[in-house]
């Protein structure tokens, strides 16, 4: 059996949990999830805690009890707190702004970028250099923030591009010797 799958989710007073037909809702302070999973067990609700169990053996089963399970507490994480990424620009005239619904970007290149801003995500541009990605569902907003980082990646040599704000970039020694 999982081991993640074994834990038990602690629900907060202010969050809803509903379960059926592999359709997975919690609703928060912050906002409403849904998520349909593929779960063959059983989901039970007592004293403000989920509990998950597996009615098969097999090696899918197993996988899929572990999934559940974390998505279902990023889920209640999510409505709760929230989640957010922050990424820091760095290089010489690179910056960011907002216009509206969109992220716009000076990256190096001869033209700007406009990052279409998606539902149920929030940016904020504290300054120039920073970006702060955040919202109630945890893969989009990493997949957000992965998807602004692609836009620019860092280079080795310099540093320079977008990275996560815990990211350390591996610098190369510069080409020396080269006629």
């Amino acid at each position: 059996m999982s081991r993640i799958g074994k834990l038990a989710i602690q629900l907060p007073a202010n969050v809803r949990f509903m379960y059926n037909d592999s359709i997975v809702t919690v609703e928060g302070p912050k906002g409403k999830l849904e998520k349909t999973v593929k779960f063959s067990g059983k989901i039970l609700t007592e004293d403000n805690t989920l509990k998950l169990f597996s009615d098969k053996a097999d090696k899918k089963s197993k996988a899929l009890y572990g999934l559940t399970r974390s998505l279902i507490n990023s889920m209640v994480v999510g409505v709760t707190e929230g989640y957010s990424n922050t990424l820091k620009i760095i290089g010489v005239g690179y910056k960011a702004q907002l216009r509206g619904k969109a992220l716009v970007l000076n990256l190096g290149f001869s033209h700007v970028i406009q990052f279409n801003i998606p539902d149920g995500i929030k940016i904020e541009v504290p300054d120039s250099n920073s970006v702060v990605v955040s919202g109630i569902d945890k893969q989009l907003v990493g997949q957000v923030a992965a998807d602004i980082r692609r836009l620019r990646l860092p280079e080795p040599y310099k540093g320079k591009g977008i990275t996560y704000s815990n990211e350390k970039i591996r610098r190369k020694a510069s080409k020396a010797g080269i006629k």
